[in-house]
């Protein structure tokens, strides 16, 4: 009745199952990485992400609810067909103010609505 007491090192099993529990273990950290991934669908927040600003090749990755929307730089600056409408300035404490212009008509409408 000598095999009945085998040593507990000598069995293959148990270094397999030791590596079933390390890949368990990697398993579930992958999980939680990508359920903290800002671009997750099953999120209901909206999220923009920008990859590469300012750069020729920059994308831009809208998320709205489970819609996602990708946007790619073509490189250009941008151009177009337009009139001036305004001037925006920054104030010392970091707000915005924008002062429409406009010809000398739509002045005198809108003084003249006041």
């Amino acid at each position: 009745m000598r095999f009945l007491d085998e040593d507990e090192e000598l069995n293959p099993i148990l270094s397999s199952v030791n590596l079933i529990d390390v890949f368990l273990v990697l398993i579930a950290a992958l999980l939680i990485a990508i359920a903290q991934n800002p671009l997750n669908t099953f999120s209901a927040e909206n999220v923009t992400v920008v990859k590469n600003a300012g750069k020729p090749n920059m994308e831009i990755i809208v998320k709205e609810g489970k819609e996602i929307k990708h946007y790619k730089s073509s490189g250009n600056i941008g151009s177009g067909q337009g009139a001036r409408a305004g001037i925006a300035y920054k104030m010392a404490d970091g707000s915005m103010i924008y002062v429409p212009e406009g010809d000398t008509s739509d002045k005198q409408t809108a003084t003249n609505n006041k």
